[in-house]
């Protein structure tokens, strides 16, 4: 969690705010990209029956990318129903430590670029010398 919390709030214009119960949210122009969910419904450890309260949410590109994060044969990131036709993926916090700070970066740098405003996005994009395509 350190590590998406030192990504996160490097990216542009990014702030944090914390739920009631310390949960954080990432947000960039007050819309959030990346955060961790309360217990739901829609969320159950499939051994415990339980609610999970290690889940964290990404918003992604669109379905597309979502389906191509879902079929990494990992398994790190899965959905629920109420993500049906949603673009984001979700991953629990446990599962962080599977990807490397690369591909956590990415990961972030994804979710935030799905809501920065096109000017801010296309700056951060030519400084670290990427495309938008």
């Amino acid at each position: 969690m350190a590590d998406l919390d030192e990504l996160a709030l490097a990216m542009p214009l990014t702030t944090k705010e914390l739920s009631d119960d310390g949960r954080p949210a990432y947000l960039v122009h007050s819309k959030v990209f990346c955060f961790h969910r309360g217990r739901r419904r829609d969320a159950i450890d499939p051994e415990t029956g339980e609610r999970l309260d290690d889940v964290l949410m990404f918003r992604v590109a669109d379905l597309g990318v979502k389906e191509l994060m879902l079929a990494d044969e990992r398994g790190v990131f899965f959905t629920t129903p109420h993500f049906d036709g949603y673009s984001a993926v979700l991953l629990r916090i446990p599962d962080l430590a599977r990807l490397d700070r690369d591909e956590l970066q990415d990961t972030v740098a994804e979710a935030w670029l799905t809501r920065a405003q096109k000017r801010v996005a296309k700056a951060w994009l030519e400084e670290n010398e990427l495309t938008g395509d």
